[in-house]
């Protein structure tokens, strides 16, 4: 396991119980460097959505538990944030609440000559995930040519 993900796992474990006790969903934790800076974040989520105040409130306390435990050895900047519309789908919990939603699947190469397709999210397992396209065809992916996949947008 790489350092980045013992970070961010030590991470998780501190956060959840403080979003927990929010009534929160704790989304995701990503510990990444851009333009030379280290980034933590923490992506919370509850029904109606997240709040400025919802995150401050969050961003308060995780940061204290952040300077008690010190794991990090790297200079960074913490961020609490809503994951947003656009929040790609990562953990089992994920498609689950989107089941037979409607999303947009990248993939890192071409299958037959395309790398974007939109269908309704149809069923998943640990390794495949499998759309039904606008025609009642399905297409399964592997989870390994996965760039991205997330809910599509109409707009």
């Amino acid at each position: 396991m790489s350092l980045r993900e013992q970070y961010e796992q030590k991470a998780e474990a501190l956060a959840a119980p403080i979003v927990s006790d929010f009534g929160f969903e704790l989304v995701d934790v990503e510990y990444v460097k851009e333009a030379g800076t280290w980034y933590l974040r923490l992506y919370i989520d509850k029904e109606g959505g997240i709040t400025v105040v919802d995150c401050e409130q969050v961003s308060r306390l995780f940061s204290e538990k952040l300077d008690e435990e010190d794991f990090i050895d790297d200079a960074y900047i913490m961020e609490v944030s809503s994951p947003g519309l656009g929040r790609p789908l990562k953990k089992e919990k994920d498609y689950i609440r989107n089941m037979g939603k409607e999303v947009e699947v990248r993939t890192y190469r071409p299958i037959n000559k395309q790398k974007e397709f939109f269908g309704t999210l149809s069923a998943y397992d640990d390794n495949s995930v499998t759309i039904t396209l606008e025609d009642q065809e399905t297409q399964v992916f592997s989870k390994a040519e996965i760039a991205l996949i997330r809910l599509a947008f109409d707009f």
